[in-house]
């Protein structure tokens, strides 16, 4: 398992409204859209049971342009 496994959407939430995401629609199915006014920048965030697979945080991050480093800082 790698840095980024075990995060669950709550957390990932959390972690990211203190980089200035909100919540700004739900898109198709259990799927959430987040918005950072700040950035300008749009990301888009599963919101399923149990852990997020780490290939899905790392796209999160990507989308959010969000280091994993600075991911993992932010508590």
């Amino acid at each position: 398992m790698g840095r980024l496994s075990g995060f669950r959407y709550r957390d990932i939430a959390r972690r990211l409204k203190r980089f200035g995401f909100v919540f700004d629609r739900q898109a198709a199915g259990s799927h959430e859209i987040w918005f950072n006014q700040a950035t300008n920048s749009y990301t888009t965030i599963p919101n399923h049971p149990g852990e997020m697979p780490e290939g899905t945080l790392r796209a999160i991050l990507k989308q959010a342009d969000i280091s994993p480093d600075d991911f993992l800082r932010s508590r």
